[in-house]
């Protein structure tokens, strides 16, 4: 039968407590048994393990990585894989949270990339690590703010190291793919989720999903999330739609409409000033904004999807979508602490809209065959897309007055300038790409992709009236690789690969920054990949070396001017493991270690400004070691206790390397009961040794944003 999923595949179907919480809710993993039924029932939400019976994630298809249908086995590149079953394990209901639990990968969220920014393999934000809503980029916006609710997600796929060949400019650090539940043929089933924690938060889910008839199925989902969080005046509210329909038109050809809609109003905290060089605790949970401070985003995303399989040895797939984001931001964003008046200053208040959409068409064509005698599968495609992005604000003029950083009071929002549309960029970008996998002996296989990209950027200024930009870019990317197996277990690989990032995000892109070409980065990547245990374990290995160049640093000489220079780079060592380490225990972890570093960086200082060098730093937001563990044990019939740890290693907020954001490990406990056939009932807590951390720096190297708090869950879920 004909799939839906993959454009080439068939079908297979705190409050802050003292530690005695803590030590109550650990006690309580050691619970007896209770009545309940046993896991092995074939409705019940089993722990994670790898099974004999269940095929190995490292031989299950991953749409991210390449468009020949390929498992993370056979493909020349580290691909980790975040199923279903492990995000409701680990509860979590946040994607950017969800995705960082993959090697590689950490977080530098906050409010003015839309929470989503990422950092990979030395290489951060969203002009170097793409984000894909189910294999469709938006193309040159800033941040990405859908999907941000993982319980309409099937699976997050992240593909680290420079992926231009696949997906174009903007990735050399790596693809994160979120993959949304998908329509399902067979009897209608149901699933509700209802969840309360401290902190006032509330979660609910829905999720539908059948036949209609023997050719029409359908998926629904619906969420919704409040929560107070973890500051003053901390209030996030955010509700999620998504719908498919799926038609079999034919014995070979199937086509599938859907829509998703997201709404954000997330928490309007922009950080915590350094007081005299340091953070203070008594500050931990003081937000500095104004009262009528908010944030709002407003995604949808609508696709219309053709696939069509002639024959078993062809598959072709048409993709045809509109994305639309609206965003709003109104706050006073800067703080810095003024040790004269002992006041936290407050400037730059800011309020910005943003209007975006995306109108596009992607197709692409695989066909299996020979080359002479040797096996051969060959994929082509195009994409063309047009978009426009128009920002109004009040040139981020304006002050709401100092406050007590002990007892700010917030007052209001305050500027002299209005609010007015500046500009109007758009973008009008086509590419054309090829892949092919060449089995040379049965053990032995080679892979080239090449892509091509395009883009014409125009920008009107709206106050003067006037055309300010018309460029012109292109970009070819392309990979080679090669996989050996040197058994049906073991797999070894290597790959070369070149690709591009803009200089700035297209959408966004000004007269002064369009003289400038994009970067360029090279990598070369090699590793393993195997099974063990007869199949209930596997572990990867990569070692990989990247260089970009043609960044913007200052002129020696005039550091007023900006040159295209500079260069960076980083290499490093990544290993997972995911087993099942014996009956009712399972185990999967990663850890990273990289070096990370300017090669030849200029940053303007001072007064009079001067060209200081940065060679030899570490890029800010970069974590040179990370890891992740998580352990699940189902002790007793229908009760499974899990924890996980997350270490983030120490990180920079300038690129002077003076101001240091501290390592931290966070700990999540959870305790599942299968109440019934179909129903569980799971308490959780996160960070619950209440680690105070900060995820990144925002507007300043000095303004550091504080990470959740100390928070607990119970979760009913139920199927019916």
């Amino acid at each position: 039968m004909k799939a839906t999923s993959f454009m080439i595949c068939r079908r297979a179907s705190g409050a802050r407590s003292a530690r005695p919480a803590v030590i109550g809710f650990a006690a309580a993993l050691a619970l007896g048994p209770v009545q309940g039924l046993a896991q092995d029932q074939p409705d019940t939400l089993a722990p994670i393990v790898v099974s004999s019976d269940q095929a190995p994630k490292l031989d299950r298809p991953a749409q991210t990585g390449s468009n020949l249908n390929l498992a993370p086995r056979e493909t020349p590149a580290s691909i980790d894989v975040i199923d279903r079953r492990q995000i409701e394990e680990r509860g979590q209901a946040n994607v950017t949270e969800a995705i960082t639990r993959a090697g590689a990968i950490s977080a530098m969220g906050h409010p003015g990339n839309g929470g989503s920014s990422l950092s990979s393999r030395g290489f951060t934000d969203s002009t170097s690590v793409m984000r894909l809503y189910d294999g469709l980029r938006q193309y040159g916006g800033v941040g990405v703010t859908f999907p941000f609710d993982t319980w309409s997600v099937e699976r997050i796929e992240v593909l680290r190291g420079p992926a231009s060949v696949i997906y174009g400019d903007g990735a050399i650090g790596g693809v994160v793919n979120i993959v949304p539940r998908k329509p399902r043929h067979g009897p209608i089933e149901n699933e509700v989720q209802a969840g309360i924690g401290t902190r006032d938060t509330a979660r609910l889910g829905l999720d539908s999903s059948g036949s209609l008839s023997d050719t029409l199925s359908y998926r629904l989902n619906l969420s919704g999330n409040r929560s107070d969080n973890w500051v003053d005046r901390g209030e996030s509210r955010d509700a999620t739609f998504s719908g498919a329909l799926q038609w079999e038109a034919s014995r070979d050809l199937s086509l599938k409409l859907s829509h998703a809609y997201g709404y954000q109003k997330p928490m309007a905290y922009f950080g915590t000033p350094l007081v005299e060089g340091r953070q203070l605790d008594a500050l931990r949970e003081k937000n500095y904004n104004v009262e009528d401070g908010t944030i709002r985003y407003r995604d949808q995303w609508t696709e219309l999807d053709a696939l069509w399989t002639p024959g078993q040895s062809a598959t072709v797939r048409a993709r045809l979508y509109h994305v639309r984001s609206k965003r709003d931001w109104r706050n006073a964003e800067r703080y810095v602490y003024n040790p004269a008046s002992g006041l936290v200053d407050r400037s730059d208040n800011t309020e910005i809209h943003h209007d975006q959409k995306q109108t596009g068409l992607t197709a692409n064509a695989a066909f299996e065959g020979r080359v002479g005698s040797l096996p051969n599968t060959f994929s082509v495609g195009f994409d063309v897309n047009r978009s426009s992005f128009q920002h109004s604000n009040n040139t981020y003029t304006g002050s709401s007055g100092p406050v007590d950083p002990y007892d700010p009071v917030p007052g209001w929002f305050h500027s002299d300038v209005p609010t007015l549309p500046r500009y109007r960029n758009e973008a009008v970008q086509y590419a054309l790409f090829m892949e092919d996998r060449l089995k040379l002996t049965p053990q032995w296989s080679v892979l080239g992709g090449l892509r091509y990209d395009h883009a014409t950027v125009r920008r009107d200024d709206l106050i003067m009236g006037a055309r300010t930009l018309d460029r012109s870019y292109s970009n070819v990317g392309f990979r080679l690789g090669t996989v050996y197996e040197v058994s049906p277990d073991l797999s070894l690989y290597a790959q070369y690969a070149q690709a591009a990032d803009p200089v700035s995000v297209l959408l966004m892109l000004s007269p002064a920054n369009s003289e400038f070409e994009m970067a360029e980065g090279r990598q070369i990547e090699v590793g393993l990949k195997q099974g063990f245990w007869q199949g209930k374990g596997e572990w990867t290995l990569a070692a990989y070396h990247i260089k970009k160049t043609n960044l913007l640093t200052r002129d020696a000489n005039d550091p007023s001017q900006r040159v295209q220079v500079g260069g960076q780079s980083s290499r490093g060592i990544e290993v997972s493991l995911d087993m099942e380490l014996a009956h009712g225990w399972s185990l999967q972890a990663n850890g990273t270690i990289l070096r990370a570093r300017y090669d030849d960086f200029d940053e303007s200082t001072g007064s009079p400004p001067a060209a200081v060098s940065r060679r030899g730093n570490v890029p800010p937001n970069v974590a040179q070691k990370l890891a992740n563990v998580w352990l699940s044990w189902n002790f007793r019939p229908g009760w499974t206790a899990m924890g996980g740890v997350q270490y983030v290693g120490k990180r920079y907020a300038d690129s002077a390397n003076t101001l240091e954001l501290p390592s931290y490990t966070s700990t999540d406990l959870a305790l599942r009961w299968q109440a019934g056939k179909r129903t569980t009932i799971t308490a959780r807590g996160y960070n619950v040794f209440d680690k105070a951390y900060y995820t990144t720096a925002y507007y300043t190297p000095t303004q550091w944003l504080y990470g959740p708090g100390r928070r607990f869950e119970l979760t009913l879920n139920h199927r019916f």
